[in-house]
């Protein structure tokens, strides 16, 4: 017979939340503490940054010695006495000091977790603090153990790291101005929900119906782009703990590089979010590896010894661009291009532009590295990339300038929820745009005639725009109207038309995924569900783009 679960005390769930709280606070001042230790060796002298990162360590101590958490307040008070130190500057800054305060923040988190599931804290743990204060003073090492070792290999695949971020998603921080917002709407639409049910049960007049419905409607719009705002988080918390990533992986290679982040308080999805973690760990990897050059190499070449790394945010268009650029070496085209001949990924390089050269990196099994490394050189990191980028409906693009650097730009959606969509109509089906992408209509000119390849180039207000055919390129059949449509939209700075039937304006649109049977089709991103229960298929823009441009020199030639 099997026993039933125990139910939990109330004591018991007010405990468990109490430690979900601690884990997700202990988390927050370790990785800020990580940020500003990066910080205080560029800025030794900055008195500020001595005060917070002593503080941060303070409440740390604090609130595991409240918790019962002994061990975790000891260590953390032997961080505490160190960091007393450097700001009475009897303790001078260095980077073997900063590496071994950034190792104390490793085992601090590796005790957290330890002694708040098992109890117990590692002999490694507890020996590496009882070795800390001498270590400091004599600039020595100390040398680290697996769990620690392993930020350098793949930051935030520890164990430890792995329990703070299954906290963190768990839990989502809210303005409280927000919620109140939202409590007004939810009781503004039950007030409007009544009214319309009252018409309805007494047969009131069309028009006082129609008003009713449409107040109802904003309401529920407003309270959809509410839940919405809800969700949005800033990119910041995962920018920043690749700060020390670049650090220990550049040294740990003989190398030296420092990484600079942009835009941190731009919002996004918090589901865009989690697919953006592993493909910014594989690019910056890869430009680690492949982009920066020893100190000695950059030296001989001019450059400033230490590299620099940019990571950055910023919206356009209804989209989010993520770029990384680096200082380093840039890419080789001429490898690029003898390694897909090998493989043969084509028979001829002649005619290939730039940007076709490069997408070759994000092929699977494709590395330009001559020797397999911690790093690189299996060719699956930028496959990686790729495929949660495509998975985000998002666009990759690569700009590099041999011997000077490269720059990897990501634009993605803002949610993958809901967009404000653009349908369009060609025959009986009916196509969404996204509606950022969308920047004009215009008539299809009479004597413009359909070509058999289903695309063509006009003139728009003096300079050439190339076009493709809904109809002809979903192969729908049918005759086209007299009149047709070019709706012109853009995407990362390019520009193309799109032939259609019909323009129904303006609609937002829930997205539908389109499951593993139809992943991958080209020109189509998703699908929706129209008012009248029909199925809309959402246009993947730059896709199309991509095939315009593809197509605009032939059609030219012609």
């Amino acid at each position: 017979m099997e026993r039933e679960p125990k139910e939990m005390s109330p004591e018991d769930i007010t405990l468990e939340m109490v430690l979900k709280t601690f884990l997700v606070e202990a988390e927050e001042n370790l990785s800020k503490m990580e940020e500003l230790l990066i910080t205080l060796e560029t800025e030794p002298e900055n008195d500020e940054l001595f005060h917070t990162i002593f503080r941060m360590a303070h409440t740390l101590k604090g609130n595991a010695s409240s918790l019962g958490f002994v061990q975790t307040a000891e260590s953390a008070h032997v961080v505490e006495d160190l960091l007393q130190r450097l700001r009475n500057r009897t303790l001078p800054v260095h980077d073997r000091l900063i590496s071994l305060l950034l190792q104390a923040v490793d085992y601090l988190r590796r005790i957290v977790i330890e002694e708040t599931e098992a109890g117990t804290v590692s002999s490694a743990a507890l020996n590496f603090f009882r070795r800390l204060p001498l270590a400091a003073v004599e600039g020595e090492e100390i040398p680290v153990d697996a769990p620690t070792q392993d930020r350098r290999k793949e930051p935030g695949r520890r164990e430890g790291d792995r329990h703070f971020t299954n906290e963190r998603t768990k839990t989502l921080r809210i303005d409280i101005d927000r919620l109140d917002r939202l409590l007004n709407l939810a009781g503004e639409v039950a007030i409007a929900q009544g009214r319309l049910g009252q018409l309805l049960e007494w047969k009131g007049r069309r028009e006082d119906l129609l008003e009713a419905h449409q107040e109802a409607n904003r309401l529920f719009i407003d309270l959809q782009e509410q839940v919405m705002k809800i969700r949005m988080v800033p990119v910041g918390p995962i920018f920043r703990p690749h700060l020390r990533t670049v650090r220990d992986v550049a040294r740990a290679h003989g190398k030296s590089a420092r990484l600079s982040l942009e835009g941190e308080e731009v919002e996004v999805d918090t589901t865009v979010i989690e697919h953006l973690k592993d493909p910014l760990v594989h690019m910056i990897r890869n430009a680690l590896d492949h982009g920066i050059e020893p100190p000695d190499r950059r030296k001989a070449l001019g450059k400033d010894p230490c590299g620099r790394l940019v990571l950055r945010a910023f919206h356009d268009a209804g989209s989010i661009v993520i770029q990384l650029e680096d200082d380093g070496a840039g890419l080789n085209r001429r490898r690029i291009i003898e390694k897909a001949l090998s493989k043969g990924m084509i028979a001829s390089a002649e005619g290939l532009s730039d940007e076709e050269v490069y997408r070759f990196i994000f092929e699977p099994g494709f590395s330009t590295a001559e020797a397999v490394t911690d790093l690189s050189g299996r060719g699956v990191g930028m496959d990686v990339v790729k495929r949660n980028i495509d998975a985000l409906r998002g666009s990759i693009s690569v700009e590099s300038n041999e011997g000077k650097g490269t720059t990897i730009t990501f634009r993605l959606p803002l949610t993958l929820a809901i967009i404000e969509g653009f349908a369009v109509g060609v025959g009986s089906e009916t196509y969404i745009l996204p509606l950022e992408a969308v920047t004009e209509c215009v008539e299809l000119p009479r004597e413009e005639s359909v070509h058999p390849n289903g695309d063509g180039v006009i003139s728009l207000r003096g300079r050439p725009l190339p076009y493709l055919h809904l109809r002809s390129l979903f192969h729908l059949g049918g005759s086209p109207p007299r009149r047709q449509s070019v709706v012109v939209v853009n995407s990362g700075g390019k520009e193309a038309g799109l032939v259609v039937d019909l323009l129904h304006g303006e609609m937002q649109a829930v997205i539908k995924s389109l499951g593993k049977l139809f992943h991958g089709l080209p020109g189509i991103s998703g699908s929706t569900i129209l008012g009248d229960g029909r199925v809309a298929l959402i246009l993947d823009v730059p896709g199309l783009l991509r095939e315009a441009v593809k197509r605009r020199p032939e059609r030219i030639a012609g």
